[in-house]
Parts: structure tokens; sequence; C-alpha cells
């Protein structure tokens, strides 16, 4: 499994001439990073007496920050194995007619699965997004360059998603799929970027910037 490489190996899987892993799993580890460093942050504010008011949030947060992690690193999987999906269907024969429709579907249906992956990975790293105004705003001040690299990093992991999401769209001749996917990842993107904006004002001012 990806996820139980060393970072070493991973970058090495990376840098490596085969397709898989690529950007889509990329685009999780990120998105996973900057839950991670909300999730940083909430911990090293929770049990301090000084931020007692903040406790109930943080710890919540915390919650969500976890689930979101967790999550995203899932999708470093499964984006790999939706991918090899499609390099599947590629290599299937096309020596008749019949073959060459078969082999058009399977690349088809493998497209669409391609895409599905890396808009989870998109709209999971717009609710760690989303949480990191709330998580900036009252964390520890000690650790808010922490937040403020983990909201970096999770929109870096959103916009390399959509990367992978637009570049399988491309593919796709089915207009209705290709349309309503899209629509949903401006949608999220849209989010992702108002709740960034949001975070980095915030991080920007407690740091004095």
């Amino acid at each position: 499994m990806l996820t139980e490489l060393t970072i070493q190996q991973f970058l090495a899987e990376l840098a490596s001439g085969s397709a898989t892993p690529g950007g889509g799993s990329a685009a999780g580890l990120a998105g996973a990073q900057g839950a991670a460093l909300l999730s940083m942050v909430c911990n090293l504010t929770i049990g301090r007496q000084k931020y007692a008011d903040m406790e109930n949030a943080m710890q919540e947060a915390l919650d969500k920050a976890e689930r979101l992690r967790l999550r995203l690193m899932e999708l470093v999987e499964e984006d790999t194995r939706a991918f090899d999906g499609v390099m599947a269907a590629y290599r299937l024969p096309k020596d008749t007619p019949e073959q060459k429709a078969a082999r058009s579907a399977a690349i088809q249906a493998g497209l669409k699965e391609a895409t599905r992956t890396p808009m989870e990975t998109l709209k999971a790293c717009v609710a760690v997004l989303e949480l990191a105004p709330a998580v900036v705003s009252q964390g520890n001040p000690n650790v808010i360059s922490d937040g403020g690299a983990g909201v970096l990093a999770a929109h870096a992991g959103m916009m390399t998603a959509a990367l992978n999401v637009r570049i399988n769209l491309n593919a796709i001749k089915d207009e209705r799929f290709v349309t309503a996917q899209n629509d949903k990842m401006e949608e999220l993107i849209a989010r992702g970027n108002t709740a960034k904006a949001n975070a980095w004002s915030i991080v920007s001012e407690r740091l004095g910037m």
C-alpha cells in the first residue's frame, strides 16, 4: 500500500516512469497533510488552561480534522486503483469491431471512475479548508504558522485534485456527465477558495503579516 511506504519510497514512486501513483494520489497526501496540521493546532490547544474557553470547539474541530485526514489517506490509495483501471482498459484487445467497442466502453467507464475519485479528494480538501478558519482563529497562537501551512497544503491538494478531474473530463464523451461534474468541480473550487481566503486573512493578521 502506498500509505505504508516511507516518505522516500513514496516520492521515488511518484518520480518513477510509472503512470501511478501520480497527481491524484499526491493531491490526497497534500490534503491529508493539511488536515494533520489543523489537528496539530487543535491538539496543542486542547488541555491548556489558558485556552480553556476554546476546549469544546477545538475538540470538535479535532474530530472533524482527523476524519478528513483518514479519508484523504484512503483516497491516496483509491486514486491509484482508479487510474490503474483506466490503464487496464486501454490494454484490452482491439482486433475486431466487437473488441474495439468493448474496449472503448471500458475506457469510458474507467475514466468516469477516475474522475469521481479526485472529485472526492477535492471535496475532502474543501472540507479541510472550511474547517480551517475556526481552527486558526481560536487555536494556540504559538502554532498559528502550522495552521497556515495546513491551509496552504489543503488548498494545494484541492487544486491538484481539480487538475485530475479536468484531464479525465477532457477524454469523456458523455456530455451530460462532463457538464455535471464540471459544474460540481467549479462550485467546490469556489467554496474552497473562499474558505482559504478567510483562513489566510486570519493567519496573516495573527502573525502580523
